[in-house]
């Protein structure tokens, strides 16, 4: 196992060039947030907004539509349960994060189906939360993609079959490698699973034991994996290391961490990461 270090981020977060537009920095399409967990999807897809990816749209219950509008004007609003809308959305996207907020009852379900019936190999797809479940419940097959899990350690247990006491690295290794996909198993001292290596994280702080946390993550792989999807590893590498580092930089001076808190503070973070030495960051809230 390999510690996760900040020189990720110097790999990662270069200096843009001058001929770019919107475009150069690829479409994020997130689906999630039903009517009771809407602030899910509405923190993701602050997360993909603010870490630069060029174009950014949720596909949510309608009745999100004026909260994510008003917080967040930045991303376009489609409804969710809009099948014949939210395909093409999702098949456009350079990375699709699916699961915040979905829920997981026949709707829910309904949803995922749509999302996974769209996606191609071209794409990052990135399945958080309630959308681990059902396709553990559900025994839904893996969509096509280059799928990036981001459980929790029940989501985990849920998904592959091992249970949280058993969640070695060999074990995860294992049903890693029959999923052939990138697993970000979020914990104390979270790990990454790639096809060629396991990372871990050795930062974080207790104050990111809130609400909204893992959603917000999810929003970064997605925003950076768009952004940066010529290295789609790096980039999860990246935003798991950002995410971390963030919140041990604002917990310094508050007890806990909210995630829309990370989000706002990322492009500040980004731009002393592309103009100076990451040894040198301690003061980029400042």
């Amino acid at each position: 196992m390999e510690k996760l270090t900040d020189k990720i981020l110097k790999e990662v977060i270069t200096p843009r060039p001058d001929n770019s537009f919107k475009g150069t920095y690829g479409k994020v399409t997130l689906v999630g947030g039903n009517r009771n967990f809407g602030g899910a999807i509405i923190m993701a897809s602050t997360a993909a907004v603010c870490a630069g990816a060029g174009l950014v749209t949720t596909a949510t219950d309608k009745s999100n539509a004026s909260a994510l509008h008003s917080q967040l004007p930045e991303a376009m609003f489609a409804d969710f349960t809009a099948e014949q809308q939210v395909a093409p959305l999702v098949s456009a996207a350079t990375s699709v994060v699916v699961g915040p907020g979905l829920g997981d009852d026949g709707i829910s379900l309904q949803i995922l189906e749509n999302v996974f019936a769209n996606t191609n190999e071209q794409q990052n797809v990135i399945i958080d939360g309630s959308a681990i479940t059902l396709m553990a419940r559900e025994g839904l097959k893996q969509p096509a993609g280059n799928i990036i899990y981001t459980p929790h350690e029940m989501e985990w247990q849920r998904l592959s079959g091992i249970k949280m006491g058993e969640q070695t690295v060999e074990n995860n290794i294992t049903v890693q490698k029959e999923l052939g996909a990138t697993v970000v198993l979020k914990k104390h001292h979270t790990e990454i699973y790639t096809n060629d290596q396991v990372y871990q994280l050795p930062i974080g702080t207790p104050a990111q034991a809130v609400g909204g946390m893992g959603d917000t993550l999810a929003g970064m792989v997605g925003g950076f994996t768009a952004e940066f999807s010529k290295i789609p590893e790096k980039a999860v590498l990246a935003a798991v290391y950002a995410h971390s580092a963030i919140a041990e930089k604002i917990a310094e001076t508050q007890y806990i961490v909210l995630p829309h808190q990370i989000s706002r503070a990322l492009p500040a973070f980004m731009k002393k990461m592309e103009k100076a030495d990451v040894e040198h960051q301690i003061g980029f809230l400042n």
